[in-house]
């Protein structure tokens, strides 16, 4: 079933903040006199909560950037997804780590390239992330097909786990996201949670490590509060992405530079002396007890190569739901 629908939050919302910015906060100098290349690289990221905690695990990774290209390179935390888009179609933003679907939209307006995506654990290909439906435990609904007709939290309608994702699969499903559900827009991962078992909805749509690890380790949850009764299919992780008018040797010292390590090596080569962390058991006995970096936003244990072709599951998505957000005209 493919049926196009409208969104909460319509397309002319999105291109109101590309285009009423103004100058982008991350701009970076101009380029030396007599230099082949740029002053220095600026590398963004979008706040969380946390925003100082996030700049500071992502410094590591700047360090190793500036060891294997001999240039200053600053972190510039970027008020939006849609700001860091909007710098990276000026040519303002050199290196730059977001969601896969902002990676999606990102394309349409600026000429970057995927070069690696976060990975959580030694294993290859750990940082894919899904989308969970779930449900209060000892709820009637037990699988997709009983979300029909019910109230249904959602985060936000441009985000890929948290409702993209569950879109699509309610549709593969048969029900209409627009017509065939209530759905409530609560615009966090955890919220949704919350909401739903607060009564407020009967199913929440939520990325897949809000049930497993952050919820529990917070207290929000424990073992048995909530069941799991639909999962998507792995969602690349999160990309970081170089912009291609940067010339090809500088852009291969930074892609070199990105893959060279990991947490523990980094913390081993001396790239984070202030700020280390023991490896958790999720890493495995090889590294139980080493001393690591933080690894980006995610607390990754490294990030691997990546390519274009990796993210095509989002445009399987966008091409199922046919959602407004996923066009930027």
């Amino acid at each position: 079933m493919m049926r196009k629908f409208s969104l909460l939050v319509p397309l002319a919302t999105l291109a109101l903040v590309l285009t009423a910015c103004g100058g982008s906060p991350n701009a970076r100098p101009d380029e030396a006199e007599g230099s082949d290349g740029p002053a220095e690289l600026v590398f963004a990221v979008v706040p969380t909560d946390n925003s100082e905690a996030l700049e500071a695990s992502f410094e590591p990774l700047v360090a190793a950037i500036e060891e294997g290209t001999g240039i200053p390179t600053r972190i510039e935390a970027v008020s939006s997804n849609a700001g860091v888009i909007e710098a990276q179609a000026a040519e303002r933003v050199d290196i730059a780590v977001y969601g896969a679907f902002s990676y999606y939209l990102a394309t349409d307006v600026a000429d970057i390239t995927p070069v690696a995506m976060d990975q959580l654990t030694p294993e290859p290909g750990s940082g894919a992330v899904n989308s969970y439906g779930v449900v209060a435990a000892g709820s009637d609904i037990t699988s997709v097909e009983d979300v029909a007709g019910r109230t249904v939290c959602f985060t936000d309608p441009a985000s890929t786990t948290g409702y993209l994702a569950a879109a699509a699969g309610l549709l593969e499903a048969g029900i209409d996201p627009e017509t065939d559900i209530t759905p409530i827009f609560a615009g966090k991962h955890d919220v949704a949670v919350t909401q739903m078992l607060a009564g407020d909805c009967e199913v929440a749509f939520v990325a897949s490590t809000f049930i497993t690890d952050l919820l529990p380790a917070r207290g929000v949850i424990a073992e048995g509060d909530t069941a799991t009764v639909w999962e998507s299919d792995d969602i690349p992780g999160t990309p970081l992405v170089i912009g291609n008018w940067l010339d090809e040797e500088l852009r291969t010292k930074i892609i070199n530079a990105v893959l060279q390590y990991n947490a523990v090596t980094g913390a081993e080569a001396g790239l984070c002396d202030d700020a280390q962390r023991e490896a958790p058991e999720s890493w495995g006995d090889e590294y139980a007890g080493a001393m690591a970096c933080e690894w980006g936003g995610t607390g990754a244990f490294a990030f691997e190569a990546a390519e274009d072709s990796d993210y095509d599951p989002i445009r399987t998505i966008c091409e199922t739901t046919e959602a407004d957000v996923c066009r930027q005209d």
